[in-house]
């Protein structure tokens, strides 16, 4: 059973079906669907998207969630755990995405944060990994500002949907260095 998530400014829901309008809008936020760096879904790829997810949750590798502006309800982005693996107890936050109007601003902050608490405090992991198109810096800025840790470049790691080969720059926080990430994190959630 996939659990719903809940800060001060967003809440992590589980992804349903009936969030396809939803995520379509916080994506024309933007017009996310455009950027060659990740994959966004539009109009043409929300229903396979969404189905890949499900599928995923269905088979106990992923938990897909909507992040949902608690002020407003409105949908601004997706986020999962994925490639979970209980028996190493490890796992990836990835698939990542907000509205352009949201981008660094504390949603982000907030939802890395109630994903780690989830992944380290309630799901006993050792260790959580992100991984980013080496050519998305914002990402790997970001990546880095919630105090993950860099490990490399995986090379040709995925084929973006254009044909391009892409290289992928791996971070992670290990079950030892959450105490430290977790203070920074309330601190900069508190300010």
């Amino acid at each position: 059973m996939q659990p719903t998530l809940t800060g001060k400014t967003v809440e992590l829901r589980p992804l349903q079906l009936d969030d396809a309008q939803g995520l379509l809008d916080a994506a024309a936020d933007g017009q996310l669907w455009n950027m060659k760096l990740t994959v966004v879904p539009g109009p043409d790829t929300i229903g396979g998207y969404i189905a890949a997810a499900l599928d995923g949750r269905a088979a106990g590798t992923v938990m897909p969630f909507v992040i949902v502006r608690r002020d407003t309800g409105a949908i601004v982005g997706s986020t999962r755990f994925w490639k979970i693996d209980r028996a190493n107890r490890k796992l990836e936050i990835g698939h990542t995405w907000l509205s352009e109007s949201v981008q660094r601003s504390a949603v982000n902050t907030e939802a890395k944060y109630l994903l780690l608490c989830h992944a380290f405090d309630v799901m006993q992991c050792v260790r959580v990994q992100f991984t980013t198109d080496e050519l998305n810096e914002k990402s790997r800025a970001a990546i880095q500002r919630i105090g993950a840790k860099l490990e490399g470049v995986v090379r040709h790691e995925r084929i973006m949907p254009d044909g391009r080969k892409r290289n992928s720059v791996r971070f992670s926080i290990i079950d030892d260095e959450w105490p430290e990430v977790k203070a920074m994190l309330e601190d900069k959630l508190a300010r």
